[in-house]
């Protein structure tokens, strides 16, 4: 998913970083520092690698057999006006080159990749069906330049195979269906949707079609997961609460906006039952994944920080409690995810890019 300067508070004395929130390209502004790979702190991660070198590079995620990464670009200079989705082997050693494929069509914006448990096929959300053309960003002027996310009606969620052709339209509600991943099992799928008039989760079985609405409460709900047992759920959630902000959330959702800047991480059962708020640390603690012992919780936050960055990784207790740093780049790290064998994660981050506005995809071997 962050945010624009007016809400990171940053002085003009700083130069652009680009990075993806969800299914957005985000400007970012962060000073010019001097490129690092791996931080001495960093002591979890061993062997890192970075995977991408240029452009966007966002939400990379792992197969079921920790084989294979498929993950959304961004780059103009290669063509890619906006995000498409793409895979590739994971290098098993550094020798290996990281290959990427273009899976999507190349029309419209996709977003919000994942596999399925047999590693053919994938989900992702896309709006081709609108045109095909990428889709217009907001003119954030109007909004007095704070980060406004669109919220576009054409985007569905599609399953396809891993050489692009698709299979099947999983959605088909009028409005914005995207942030799709598959449980355990690879029987369902979480999403969020604003069909309901609220960006809300819901639950779908991918056999049948389906479904079960998961959140009722004003605000915007998304990126879930489901834990790796297969019992709870994670989310990030951006709940307005004075009649001022439930106000200023509606209407900007009448015009298919959100400005989700304030998140906080939830969990509940996997039928939405035992809702619990598990952080409240002010700021933006969102792209939350259990980890694989289904209990603990890596998150993205800058809550460390009034100016609204650097984001960092950090892991904590199921409950809130015993919060660890993880990363320490001085921009941005997130969209982290473990290997299915617990082996290694995967994240996204601003380190090492010469200086660029690129965010590249890091691979590393997970360390207690």
């Amino acid at each position: 998913m962050l945010a624009l300067t007016q809400w990171l508070g940053i002085s003009s004395l700083v130069v652009g970083s680009f990075f993806n929130w969800g299914s957005q390209q985000i400007k970012r502004q962060q000073p010019v520092l001097a490129d690092t790979l791996h931080y001495p702190e960093e002591t979890h991660f061993k062997h890192l690698r970075q995977l991408t070198f240029g452009g966007d590079n966002a939400e990379a995620y792992f197969s079921f057999d920790s084989k294979w990464l498929i993950f959304q670009r961004t780059n103009a200079k290669e063509g890619l006006p906006c995000d498409q989705i793409f895979i590739a082997k994971v290098p098993a050693n550094a020798e290996e080159p990281f290959q990427p494929k273009m899976v999507s069509s190349g029309k419209g914006r996709t977003t919000c990749p994942y596999f399925l448990p047999d590693g053919k096929r994938i989900i992702y959300a896309s709006t081709h069906l609108g045109g095909d053309e990428c889709p217009p960003v907001p003119d954030r002027s109007r909004y007095g330049n704070r980060y406004i996310w669109p919220l576009y009606a054409s985007y569905d969620i599609f399953m396809a195979d891993t050489s692009g052709k698709i299979l099947k339209q999983l959605t088909h509600a009028k409005g914005y269906d995207a942030e799709a991943t598959v449980s355990p099992d690879g029987k369902k799928m979480i999403y969020t949707s604003d069909k309901d008039g609220d960006l809300e989760l819901y639950i779908m079985d991918l056999k049948s079609g389906k479904e079960k609405r998961i959140t009722h409460t004003v605000g915007y709900d998304g990126g879930a997961w489901f834990s790796r047992d297969g019992k709870k759920l994670i989310w990030r959630a951006s709940r307005p609460q004075t009649p001022e902000e439930i106000k200023e959330y509606k209407d900007l959702l009448a015009e298919h906006l959100v400005a989700p800047t304030r998140m906080e991480v939830f969990t509940s059962n996997i039928d939405g039952s035992d809702v619990k708020q598990v952080t409240s640390l002010g700021q933006a603690n969102w792209a939350p994944v259990f980890m694989p012992d289904s209990k603990r919780i890596v998150f993205a936050s800058n809550h460390e920080y009034k100016r609204g960055f650097p984001f960092n990784l950090y892991m904590m207790n199921g409950d809130g409690s015993n919060i660890v740093k993880v990363s320490r780049d001085k921009g941005f790290d997130a969209f982290s995810m473990f290997s299915y064998d617990g082996k290694k994660i995967v994240f996204c981050s601003n380190r090492n890019n010469g200086g660029t506005r690129d965010t590249n995809i890091f691979v590393a071997d997970w360390v207690e």
